[in-house]
């Protein structure tokens, strides 16, 4: 999901057990949607309860990758046009070709005749309803460019990458001149930011200036997903790394309180079975405090993992070339690996992360195998 390393640096191990703990967070989060994405699911109470739980600690994922992207492109060293032509267009074709995957699905699941239903057993968020028109998925594919659907639900990340890669050239020209303490002060603006959501869902919308005709808040400058590209980079290069003793002793309340905060907001807001989608994510938006805190703590933590194993070594060199590949198709898997899990009768409390290893392995396989077998087309399919 995330670029490699070059060719020339030494390989960052740890960086790549970081992004494996990512993307199996990923898959995870989605493996857990079937038990928190509608009432009925959640008015099962194993499922309440397992969904919550799970669900509160796999928010770290998407800022992790995030301040890798941080730690491994900041500051740019190449001009604008060779950064976009080789970010963006390393991540532009796989993006639109598994988009309209995703959209022309359900039209062939009624070209061979499935029922409709099929798709919220595929989809954790398709109505059980869902179209099989052929025109409506052209529909789909023609928006691809303005948003993603409830069949193409992981897309919204890319959306987000490209995003930052348009933006990272500007701001990696402040990175690269910035002190430590600049560093620190818009970390700092940024840390405020993140309490945004909350002041605007139990104070006020109107708040810092934000209006019916104005959206741009005093603080939206700082707010974001670029506070995490900075936090990554800036953990790295300015801050020593510790002790274990220091790193566990520190990170394991951070982690908690971020935890509890998250998994007790989550269960408040779903306590009401006719909370809307804003309120159920809310607790779990990945620029809030809580998962920053979680962030942060999961971060120092891996950061003193050490790898000595050459086979592990190129294990999660592989894993971290064929991560795109497998971001793009594991939602596709994710109501297979249900599928097997029901038929080996895995208990509830350990069907989501059971189900993320069998989807994790398959798309694995299939990716490393196309790399493995087809590697000129892989890498434009896979990124």
């Amino acid at each position: 999901m995330l670029p490699n390393l070059p060719a020339k640096q030494p390989r960052i191990v740890w960086l790549d057990v970081l992004r494996l703990c990512a993307i199996f967070m990923v898959i995870c989060i989605h493996c857990s949607d079937p038990f928190n994405v509608s009432p009925e699911a959640r008015s099962n109470p194993e499922f309440n309860l397992w969904g919550g739980i799970y669900g509160s600690f796999l928010r770290p994922c998407v800022p992790l990758f995030v301040m890798i992207t941080g730690i491994l492109l900041l500051p740019v060293k190449m001009s604008f046009e060779d950064f976009y032509k080789k970010r963006l267009l390393r991540i532009a074709v796989p993006f639109l070709l598994w988009s309209v995957l995703y959209n022309l699905f359900p039209w062939l699941t009624g070209v061979l005749g499935l029922p409709q239903s099929t798709m919220s057993d595929v989809f954790a968020y398709a109505p059980i309803d869902a179209s099989q028109s052929f025109s409506d998925a052209i529909k789909n594919i023609a928006l691809i460019p303005f948003q993603f659907n409830v069949y193409t639900v992981p897309m919204w990340y890319l959306y987000m990458l490209i995003g930052l890669y348009l933006y990272m050239p500007f701001f990696s020209f402040w990175v690269e001149q910035a002190t430590v303490r600049q560093k620190k002060i818009f970390l700092m603006f940024w840390s405020f930011s993140l309490f945004l959501p909350y002041a605007y869902s139990f104070f006020s919308p109107n708040l810092l200036g934000v209006s019916a005709w104005n959206t741009f808040g005093t603080l939206y400058y700082f707010a974001g997903f670029n506070g995490y590209l900075l936090l990554g980079n800036y953990l790295v290069n300015d801050v020593k790394e510790w002790k274990w003793c220091k790193t566990i002793i520190l990170s394991l309340p951070v982690f908690a309180i971020g935890y509890i905060a998250t998994y007790i907001g989550f269960k408040t807001m779903t306590a009401n079975p006719e909370c809307s989608e804003q309120e159920m994510e809310l607790f779990f938006l990945y620029c809030s405090p809580n998962v920053a805190l979680m962030t942060l703590a999961f971060f120092l933590v891996i950061r003193k993992v050490r790898v000595k194993s050459k086979r592990m070594i190129l294990m999660l060199e592989n894993i971290t070339k064929c991560g795109l590949g497998i971001y793009m198709i594991h939602y596709f898997i994710v109501g297979l690996g249900y599928a097997i899990a029901d038929a080996l009768a895995i208990p509830v409390f350990l069907r989501i992360p059971v189900t993320a290893v069998i989807v994790f392995v398959i798309c694995w396989v299939f990716v490393s195998a196309c790399y493995k077998f087809a590697p000129k087309y892989s890498k434009w399919i896979f990124g």
